[in-house]
């Protein structure tokens, strides 16, 4: 497939309004999971990684600026994305208040997964457009996924990774932690499927 000029730009003011609140939210996401996760290492994974988090809204807040777009322009897209990742931290919160510590790092694993799902899909779409567009929007989206790309990749694969591991410690089986992910500084989807196949003989 060739670059074309022709894309709907309405649908991408839309993406890239929902990529920034997905950021947004993530550093809320981040700061409230940060003191659910018992595991010091994976303690000081979320700590990076929420500094990470923050230097992407910056970088989004820069494209915005290049594009001439508002960042705080609303859209019912928008809305419903703060609207979820302000649930995710609700959630989080209630498993710290309910007193039990594993079963709240778990949730924190699992909202962070959720969060950074989505974030991960961001990025991959604002690549998708920087490949096959032409034109100074393009240049502008491509800088940026350049600078983002390795870090999205490394949160939800790892991430994943920690909830896994963690479920599996909490059903009573031997776990891998820290979680095969980290022991082989997987950043691919490829590398996390051979990560996971090769966990059992990291026991």
């Amino acid at each position: 497939m060739g670059r074309t000029s022709k894309y709907d730009s309405k649908q991408l003011t839309e993406l890239l309004l929902q990529a920034l609140e997905t950021e947004r939210g993530g550093i809320q996401i981040y700061t409230a999971a940060i003191p659910a996760a018992q595991n010091e290492e994976l303690k000081e994974e979320w700590q990076e990684y929420l500094e990470e988090t923050r230097t992407h809204e910056e970088i989004l807040v820069r494209v915005f600026s290049a594009l001439g777009m508002d960042t705080e322009q609303r859209s019912p897209g928008r809305s419903i994305v703060a609207q979820q990742g302000k649930s995710l931290v609700v959630a989080i919160k209630m498993a710290i208040e309910a007193g039990d510590p594993a079963a709240a790092e778990l949730v924190a694993a699992e909202c962070v997964v959720l969060a950074e799902t989505k974030d991960h899909q961001n990025w991959e779409l604002i690549g998708h457009v920087a490949k096959h567009a032409t034109g100074g929007e393009a240049k502008v989206l491509k800088t940026a996924f350049d600078a983002v790309e390795k870090d999205e990749d490394h949160h939800l694969y790892h991430t994943k990774g920690w909830c896994r591991e963690l479920w599996i410690q909490s059903l009573g089986f031997p776990a891998v932690l820290p979680p095969p992910e980290e022991v082989k500084k997987v950043e691919t989807a490829i590398g996390a499927s051979r990560a996971e196949q090769a966990r059992d003989r990291l026991l």
